[in-house]
């Protein structure tokens, strides 16, 4: 159960999920049509890429991979623990997961492709930040397994288990937080093109803070 899971952790899976769905419509509209923030559409691309003989892509699409991968390990490094609890230090890696994808538009803004490794290191890092929470896996860049969980959790109360109304808003919530995310990603590129990623980073900073406030009058009590 879930009953007992703090405010924080909504609220920050809401926000984090917005993020994610920011990055991931800039890198849809402007990374030649591929997902940043999850990578299973990469991983069936870098097949067919490979039977296709196109290697520079495939080249392309494994680093892509491996960047999320260095993302996630950061974060496995530093919190040492798949468990969210606060005192853990958040704040920092949403602090890198800025600076990662500000570096992501520099190099986009000069024509290089390096930019989308940058965006995946920061998703990648990002979706390791949580992970479990009594018992409910809170991943926030990508909404496949969500929405997993909500059809187990529909398949049990038609079987006659008690529902978790808890659980379920946190599985909304990162839900909405996605497809809000794409909306502002989508239509802030259509402005600003890949300067759209300086919204999400601002966002992770804007959190960082917050989280950081919010656990200091925690401790003060």
């Amino acid at each position: 159960m879930i009953s007992k899971l703090p405010r924080w952790v909504e609220y920050g899976a809401f926000v984090l999920a917005l993020v994610a769905g920011c990055v991931n419509a800039v890198g849809l509209l402007g990374f030649k049509h591929q997902s940043v923030s999850h990578l299973s559409g990469i991983a069936t691309r870098l097949g067919a890429d490979i039977v296709q003989s196109a290697f520079p892509d495939v080249l392309d699409l494994t680093t892509i991979i491996i960047s999320f991968l260095i993302g996630s390990a950061i974060s496995g490094y530093f919190l040492r623990s798949e468990a969210l609890k606060l005192g853990r230090n958040y704040s920092g890696l949403l602090v890198l997961e800025a600076m990662l994808l500000f570096i992501a538009v520099y190099l986009l803004s000069k024509d290089g492709f390096g930019g989308i490794y940058f965006a995946s290191v920061a998703c990648g890092l990002q979706n390791a930040l949580a992970t479990t929470y009594s018992g409910a896996v809170v991943r926030t860049t990508h909404i496949t397994g969500i929405v997993t969980d909500l059809g187990i959790m529909l398949g049990a109360k038609l079987r006659g288990e008690a529902f978790d109304r808890r659980k379920l808003f946190l599985f909304l919530l990162i839900i909405i937080g996605f497809i809000v995310g794409g909306i502002v990603g989508t239509y802030t590129f259509s402005l600003l093109q890949f300067n759209a990623l300086f919204i999400p980073a601002s966002i992770c900073l804007l959190l960082a803070v917050s989280y950081s406030v919010y656990n200091a009058k925690y401790d003060l009590h």
